[in-house]
């Protein structure tokens, strides 16, 4: 299976990137930006969380010509997408629309991947003691953002909104409003409670999607959520974040589930 790639800077122009999308790697124009965040380590999914997820997901990105973007990595919630697109996706997205945004030195054996205009087979390690982490095959392009440094996460994560923002002020048609843009969020650690809030005090605000099951974060926000509801004294920021969520829980899974809401890279 190839995927598209190319490394770019961290201040790399969001304009650019998108330029770079639509006209080298020719991808059809997003109607609808999925956002993905969660745990970037392995984390269990109960069955039902994991196919109201997979299921939702690719139902909502097939049916409206959507743009799924993720962290692109092996392990975690972007592993879970890339599986949801085997699952359920067509050749048509799994061509244009699962998009990886990593960071370049945490990437194992990424020297393989330097090179101009050429094929590159990818073939990680897989060195169980070391801390790089390998490309998820199932994502059809790769941003892969270089800081300097190597074994940083996280610095793709300005980049990533950055170009998410750029994206919602394209109009879909002229007399419309831009691409909208959804949050999901699945499981995840203590950055995404503040990320979460970066999107909801967003203008326009995005909404935010969170799979309630799933764990940690997504758990966290969700038993917040209904303290909020019982308890008016909750003012400020955390009310108006937590206020704007939309809730996946655990009884109404299957409801939701049918919701609608330039080089190569070669994987063996």
């Amino acid at each position: 299976m190839t995927a598209q790639y190319v490394r770019v800077a961290v201040d790399a122009k969001a304009e650019a990137l998108l330029h770079l999308m639509l006209r080298e790697w020719q991808m059809e124009r997003p109607k609808l930006l999925l956002t993905v965040h969660g745990g970037e380590e392995n984390f269990p999914l109960p069955p039902k969380v994991r196919q109201a997820f997979s299921k939702g997901l690719i139902t909502a990105a097939q049916s409206t010509g959507a743009w799924i973007i993720t962290d692109g990595i092996n392990t975690g919630v972007s592993q879970y997408v890339g599986e949801a697109v085997k699952a359920y996706g067509t050749n048509g997205c799994r061509k244009r629309n699962a998009v990886g945004v990593t960071p370049w030195g945490v990437i194992d054996n990424h020297s393989d991947l330097i090179g101009r205009d050429v094929l590159r087979p990818y073939q990680p390690l897989r060195n169980p003691l070391s801390k790089t982490v390998c490309l998820n095959s199932l994502h059809s392009h790769f941003l892969l953002v270089d800081d300097g440094t190597l074994g940083k996460h996280g610095c793709q994560l300005g980049l990533r909104r950055k170009l998410e923002r750029h994206i919602q002020m394209q109009k879909i048609h002229p007399s419309e409003y831009g691409v909208p843009v959804v949050c999901v969020v699945v499981e995840g650690g203590p950055d995404i409670v503040s990320m979460v809030l970066d999107y909801v005090s967003s203008v326009p605000p995005v909404p935010v999607f969170v799979f309630e099951g799933s764990g940690r974060a997504a758990d966290l926000l969700a038993f917040l959520h209904k303290q909020t509801a019982m308890d008016r004294s909750v003012v400020g920021n955390t009310a108006y974040m937590l206020k704007t969520l939309v809730f996946v829980h655990v009884e109404e899974l299957q409801s939701y589930r049918d919701t609608r809401l330039n080089r190569a890279l070669r994987f063996p």
